[in-house]
């Protein structure tokens, strides 16, 4: 509807301009080439596309990686069709999109992604999209952003020119009053972008804040009860889920896990494992766990997963898991090594 006023309103500006122009036949003639060529324009970039529901009565929404399409699953349900550009098993940090993706996403009415440097690729992207219509969310908008870290109480890591290694932290998920925000940031997406199902989209939110507010209250109380508030991670990827719940993390790789630890700083995190007496060292699911093998063998502690729930692998889909039960299995890992 949206598309056909705009063409509307141009095709009348074009009736009112000729009769300021009908004087001047040269101008005239001019201008009705340029507005042609304008409204041809529009008709192929924007009255055309985007906006316009599938053959089965849903939207089309493409989503960066697995919590965004977790959540929107979960809020569009029965009335979208989601999409998730990065495959099962694959590490976001390391993902960009094909010319294939783009040209799928190009055919969206809506765009999820996070933000906050987790998805370095968005920008350049969205401006080879030629799809005017497409709604993109940043759904990290309004979250108060921490400074990533390599390590805690170590700053940000530099690279050679001197310029910080990472931004901020972009794990904003891993606290779910964060997460409340982005499934409120999607829910109002998909009323701008379907607004005659904006009942539905708000009862189906209504329903998953709630369970985020009893996630949160599951982690506060058990919280009360660890003996210590220290964790050795893998990657610095907690930063959002300790602040919540009076944590610390000790990690061996900056933020993206993309790095290998120097030598320094292995022996660093042993030694803090040993004067700490620190039983578990946590890693990621998508991650290689071979670094946190290497010091558990030397320190002689156990390993344990905590998930970033960055992506999710094929088995792990087809068992049904999604962010609330991983977020469960997070809470029992955690309870288990700080009790």
């Amino acid at each position: 509807m949206r598309n056909r006023n705009i063409c509307a309103e141009i095709l009348k500006n074009k009736h009112s301009k000729q009769a300021d122009l009908s004087g001047n036949p040269h101008k005239k003639k001019k201008f009705s080439a340029a507005l042609m060529a304008l409204v041809i324009s529009l008709v192929l970039s924007s009255c055309s596309s985007g906006g316009v529901k599938n053959d089965d009565g849903k939207i089309t929404v493409y989503t960066s990686f697995f919590v965004m399409y977790d959540f929107a699953s979960k809020i569009g349900g029965e009335k979208v069709n989601v999409i998730n550009m990065v495959p099962s098993g694959m590490e976001p940090h390391d993902w960009e999109p094909s010319p294939k993706d783009i040209a799928g996403l190009a055919e969206a009415d809506l765009f999820i992604y996070s933000g906050a440097g987790m998805e370095g690729w968005v920008e350049k992207v969205l401006d080879a999209v030629s799809n005017k219509n497409l709604i993109a969310v940043e759904t990290s908008k309004g979250i108060a952003l921490q400074e990533s870290a390599h390590s805690h109480g170590h700053g940000e890591e530099e690279t050679e020119d001197g310029h910080p290694e990472d931004g901020y932290d972009p794990h904003v998920w891993l606290n779910p009053m964060n997460a409340k925000i982005q499934m409120k940031a999607i829910k109002d997406a998909l009323v701008l972008a379907d607004a005659e199902n904006s009942d539905y989209y708000e009862k189906n939110y209504n329903y998953y804040a709630e369970k985020l507010d009893e996630l949160d209250r599951k982690f506060k109380e058990a919280a009360k009860g660890f003996s210590r508030k220290e964790i050795v991670v893998s990657h610095a990827a907690y930063g959002y889920l300790c602040n919540a719940y009076g944590l610390e993390q000790f990690a061996l790789e900056n933020v993206t896990g993309n790095s290998e630890p120097t030598a320094a700083k292995m022996k660093e995190i042993i030694d803090f494992i040993r004067a700490h007496n620190i039983k578990v060292i946590f890693y990621d699911s998508l991650s290689s766990s071979k670094v946190v093998d290497a010091v558990a063998r030397e320190t002689g502690i156990r390993t344990a997963v905590l998930s970033a729930i960055e992506g999710l692998t094929e088995e792990d889909l087809k068992a049904g898991k999604d962010y609330f039960s991983i977020m469960e299995e997070n809470l029992k890992a955690l309870s288990e090594a700080l009790r």
